[in-house]
């Protein structure tokens, strides 16, 4: 069923609580799949989605209707995650002796030559160690590399959902990815040791 987010919101405005949840409903889908991508792992989804459905209701005087509920509400989302982001204590550099045991076999065999055909338990090393790897950038060079190199956003999507400008993106998620390569060069150079 299609919602008139117009006429929903009309309700809302005028403290009609069943249009709020109904407004909620429409919207929770959407709001939790950008959570999954950009949320500190120590902080619960359901947590971050009724802040960030405190802080829509909040401003939704804010809103003009100049652009899509949707992407007015995502960007009210990225901010709240990268701001939880950055008050989570992320340790800007970290050891070969804090990965797993399993991460620093995957570590190891990047080093020394790609498997062809990894096993399912080397792929989800891999992945914990990429994981790891982001979780070592500041909060918006992850939310760069993140939608840039893994969802494969185009620059033009993720100026709509952060609201930065295109040179800013360009420069930004060029200097993260050097970050990522420094950091990646130097678990290999303590791999190898």
């Amino acid at each position: 069923m299609d919602l008139d987010v117009d006429a929903c919101l009309a309700q809302v405005r005028c403290q009609d609580q069943d249009a709020a949840r109904v407004l909620v409903e429409h919207l929770y889908p959407f709001v939790i799949r950008i959570i999954r991508r950009h949320r500190p792992r120590r902080i619960e989804e359901e947590d971050l989605a009724q802040e960030i459905f405190i802080k829509m209701f909040a401003k939704l005087d804010q809103y003009a209707g100049e652009v899509p509920l949707e992407h007015w509400v995502s960007r009210i989302a990225v901010n709240h995650c990268l701001n939880a982001l950055r008050a989570e204590s992320i340790r800007p550099e970290w050891r070969l002796a804090d990965l797993t045991e399993e991460q620093a076999s995957a570590l190891e065999a990047v080093t020394q030559a790609a498997t062809p055909d990894p096993t399912p338990a080397q792929r989800i090393a891999s992945q914990e160690l990429v994981d790891q790897l982001l979780q070592s950038l500041e909060p918006e060079d992850r939310l760069l590399i993140q939608m840039l190199e893994l969802e494969e956003c185009s620059i033009e999507e993720v100026r709509q959902v952060t609201g930065w400008s295109s040179p800013y993106i360009r420069v930004r998620a060029f200097r993260a990815r050097q970050k990522l390569n420094r950091r990646f060069s130097l678990l290999r150079k303590q791999a190898r040791l």
